[in-house]
Order: structure tokens, then sequence, then C-alpha cells
């Protein structure tokens, strides 16, 4: 098997509860994840998924143990080298599209390439391709407010990739739609993985997302278990085994 694309080992998070013992959210929590890989991330609100998330995204330090990205320590850099690495190397989507309302899809999707003063040329036929990607070519010109929420979810999707980015990181990305919505949200996904080779690691409460993973991990006293297939959002207290597990 190759070098994964990203490797944590022992990391920790912890937070200064202002006095007292620090509220540790995670702890020696491993995980290696391989590139165009789609692994899912599942557990009761409250766990630190959207921490985790946070870190792997290198919005946030942990308080100990490493990433590693492509065989380099994440947090030896800078403030500055990781905000250059965020932009260049990590696509993020959230529950909300957070797109920007004054501006057309397109332009949305063009933002984070024109922040890194890419030709514009160039990134406006990079944009209305990955428009066209998500089936949303005839709604380039339009602003958020005229699309539907599926739509505003996959103007999001285009914007994570716009500058190819090695790693996607999806934060509940169907939560704030219903059931028939989100279902071919779920098939974009897959098919961003198959055929572009696209890495996901997506946090989510939505057994029909978590089902597209390769693999499923539940998140629970701050360390990740794999989950059988029969048990991807079984409960906590059914996860298999009760010790440490390594998500490698």
């Amino acid at each position: 098997m190759s070098a994964p694309l990203l490797s944590v080992e022992n990391l920790v998070k912890q937070y200064d509860t202002g006095g007292g013992e620090p509220l540790t959210v995670l702890r020696d929590l491993d995980l290696s994840v391989q590139e165009g890989e789609i692994v899912a991330v599942v557990g009761e609100s409250g766990t630190g998924k959207s921490t985790l998330l946070h870190l792997l995204g290198a919005l946030d330090r942990p308080t100990a143990g490493t990433i590693q990205f492509k065989g380099t320590d994440l947090f030896a850099k800078s403030d500055d080298e990781l905000a250059a690495f965020r932009n260049r190397s990590i696509g993020f989507v959230f529950q909300f599209h957070h797109l920007l309302p004054e501006f057309t899809a397109l332009e949305n999707v063009a933002m984070p390439a024109l922040i890194q003063h890419q030709s514009v040329a160039d990134v406006a036929s990079r944009a209305r391709d990955l428009l066209d990607l998500l089936g949303l070519a005839d709604r380039a010109d339009h602003r958020p407010s005229t699309l539907s929420g599926g739509e505003k979810q996959r103007v999001a999707i285009a914007r994570a990739l716009m500058n190819e980015p090695a790693l996607v990181l999806m934060d509940e990305p169907t939560g704030n739609l219903d059931a028939r919505t989100a279902k071919p949200m779920h098939r974009e996904i897959e098919r961003l993985s198959q055929d572009i080779d696209q890495t996901f690691v997506l946090a989510t409460h939505d057994p029909s997302l978590a089902g597209i993973a390769k693999r499923i991990l539940r998140l629970e006293l701050g360390q990740l278990h794999s989950l059988d297939p029969g048990d991807e959002m079984a409960p906590a207290d059914q996860v298999p085994g009760d010790g440490e597990t390594s998500a490698s």
C-alpha cells in the first residue's frame, strides 16, 4: 500500500475550562487516509467531529500529537504557512453553504483561485467546468438567492474543488437538506471520488451519506473506532470491542 495522504498519531485536543481540569475532546487519536478514499466519521453530537475536521484542515492546532500531510508535519509550519497550505491543499464544505450573496455561482466557485491571483480567464474556465461537472452549467450566472438548497451545496462543493485540493473535508454537508435533495449529493461525492480520485473525510449523522464511504469510523470518548459494514450507524454501546482501536 502506498504512503497515506494523511497520517494522524496520538492526537490530543484539550480546552481550558477556566479552572480545574481541562476539557479533553480528542485523546491519543490515530488515523490514516489514503489518496482517493472516502472516510466517514460518525458519532453523537458533541463528541468532537467538527474539532477533528478543524485540526485535519489546519484551522486549529492540537494540544499534542502530530498530523502529517504527504509526509510533512503540518504544525511545524507557521500560521502564515498554514494559511497558504489550506488555500492550496484543503477544500472545506460545511452544513451551511456560506456562499457570498452578492456574487453569482460562478464567482463564488472562482473565489479561492482569485485569492491566489490566478489568471482570471483560467479561473473562469475552470469554475465553469466544475459547475458543469456538478450539473449546474445553466446556473453559473445565478445568485445564491435564486438557487435551491441542493444547488447551493453543489456550488459549495465546486468551490471546495476549485484549487484542486488533495483533501476535501465535509462537516455535515447534507445536514441542512431533506432526504430527497441529499440523495443526489451523495451520488456526486461518490462519483468525484471515482472519477477524479478525490479524497474526502466527512463528518455526518446521515446513514445514507456514511454508506458511500470506504471506511466508517465512530468517534467516541475522544478516539476513533472502526465499524463493521453492517453496523455503520450503530449506537455507541453497540460498537464492537471496548478497547482503544486504531483507525488506520
